[in-house]
């Protein structure tokens, strides 16, 4: 991972600077060449704009657009840290020196917009390319080091030290979103649970008879036609007041999805290996809560499934009993994140009893339609909670959109020879639908959030924040949530 340090002037001897401009053109130093460039170049400064310079000094300068200066924030501070290092990488630099200094109007503390622009640095530098062999040295990235200049270096350091512990969960959850299922299938998965243990986690791992003693043939189904045995992993942290309630965390690992008998196209059946993106974003987060020593009790579990269509397999029409005791028609095998999570879920209010959960799953492609990619939907029984999702949301950019729930959408899964179906009989309201269906599985009115993620997990262009591929979403977003409003 990218090497991140702090400064309280500019290397002498950087090879690539980089400088924040708002749309006003106002440089943070004097520089009479930089001066005319802009008036020549160009370059307007608005957001995430840029623009590599050849200095008659011999280095490199970037230009970060940075917009309107009154309207900087930390989030933007980590995509302008994230947009000079996608440029400083694109010209070959070997190392970067980001001038900290913000045009004049900014509202953010000098030291917190150090340490965010550091964190956004180290997102944009991940890079998954452990199974490309034949890459030539000069095509690697060359960056190794980015130094933040113009703070107090101690301070930075001290405000930066929990937000790289994030940025090593994230790259964490993208390493496990990116794994070819050849390679990363449910016991695998729980085996990189496993090592959060290191960092004071306890993690237990169920296999398929324990869980068949638990009653859990809504998860259970869904894996008979893969030769991989179903996983659940119940991750434990406890760094807050002694009997408190835990905040519970539960994601959908499908490892693999074929849609199992109900089987998919084959165009783009490939990208289904991210069908387990609401686990990884779960483990990610539990990493994040320990790494830095967050002061709140928490719960992760994650139900470890692959969909396959063998002679073992689920078939639409058959009947399976949940461990609540519901039992659940199955008229289509795709859709089966929501009989993975309903047994999870469960689960995890029999045992943990927790004040509140939050579901996150590659759920339904009909959230991709209602929202494409740029917000995950948002399901909830509770208005609190889910103002505080989405004010978590609105300032990490892992943007929610609150969508609807109620009893006309209820009756939709109604079924004539079970207690339930898990698809309604059209395709209208399928995210709906499929969280309606969850709800059945909260009980006591237990403050519940569902976030379908389907559209947000893989991104397949780059961002300010991420290269083209596994976004680690969720991390982000959960962990501001628990910091804002469980550790007080």
């Amino acid at each position: 991972m990218l090497s991140i340090s702090f400064a309280a002037k500019p290397a002498a001897k950087a090879t690539t600077r980089a400088l924040l401009v708002a749309d006003d053109l106002a440089l943070p130093e004097k520089d009479s060449f930089l001066a005319l460039a802009i008036k020549t170049a160009a370059f307007s400064g608005k957001k995430n704009e840029s623009i590599t310079l050849v200095h008659p000094q011999g280095h490199l300068v970037i230009l970060v657009g940075a917009g309107k200066a009154s309207a900087i924030t930390p989030a933007l501070l980590e995509e302008l840290g994230g947009t000079a290092v996608a440029a400083a990488l694109a010209a070959k630099s070997a190392t970067l020196d980001i001038t900290a200094t913000l045009p004049k109007g900014a509202k953010v503390d000098a030291t917190e917009a150090a340490a965010h622009l550091g964190f956004g640095a180290l997102l944009r530098s991940y890079r998954f390319d452990k199974y490309r062999t034949k890459d030539k040295p000069e095509d690697k990235p060359k960056l190794k080091t980015v130094t933040i200049s113009g703070v107090a270096p101690d301070k930075a350091k001290k405000a930066f030290a929990p937000l790289q512990g994030v940025a090593e969960s994230i790259a964490f959850t993208r390493d496990l979103v990116s794994e070819p299922a050849n390679i990363l299938y449910p016991a695998t998965l729980a085996a990189e649970a496993r090592k959060l243990a290191k960092l004071g986690i306890k993690v237990e791992v169920l296999g398929e008879a324990e869980m068949k003693k638990l009653g859990m043939g809504s998860l259970l189904g869904v894996g008979q036609g893969s030769v991989r045995e179903s996983q659940l992993v119940v991750m434990q942290y406890y760094g807050g007041k002694k009997g408190t309630k835990p905040v519970a965390l539960v994601g959908k690992g499908v490892t693999f999805d074929t849609g199992g008998i109900s089987i998919k196209p084959a165009a783009g059946m490939e990208e289904m290996k991210w069908d387990m993106g609401g686990s990884a974003a779960v483990i990610g987060t539990m990493r994040a809560l320990a790494a830095r020593g967050a002061k709140v009790n928490a719960v992760g579990l994650v139900g470890l499934v692959e969909n396959m269509p063998d002679g073992n397999a689920q078939r639409p029409g058959d009947v399976v009993t949940s461990m609540s005791g519901q039992t659940i028609e199955v008229l289509n095998t795709d859709a089966e994140g929501r009989l993975v999570l309903a047994d999870v879920l469960w689960y995890c209010q029999e045992r943990f009893k927790p004040q509140c959960i939050v579901d996150l799953a590659t759920l339904t492609g009909a959230i991709i339609i209602s929202l494409g990619s740029h917000k995950a939907g948002l399901f909830s029984n509770h208005d609190g909670l889910s103002a505080a999702l989405t004010e978590a949301g609105d300032a990490t950019g892992e943007k929610l959109w609150r969508m609807p729930m109620g009893d006309e959408y209820d009756a939709m899964i109604n079924c004539d020879i079970a207690d339930m179906k898990n698809i309604s009989d059209g395709r209208e309201a399928g995210s709906t639908t499929a969280a309606q269906f969850l709800q059945r599985f909260i009980q006591n009115n237990t403050p519940w959030a569902h976030l379908d993620i389907a559209g947000v997990a893989w991104s397949k262009k780059a961002t300010p924040l991420c290269p083209r591929g596994a976004v680690g979403w969720g991390v982000r977003l959960l962990n501001q949530w628990i910091a804002r409003n469980y550790e007080k």
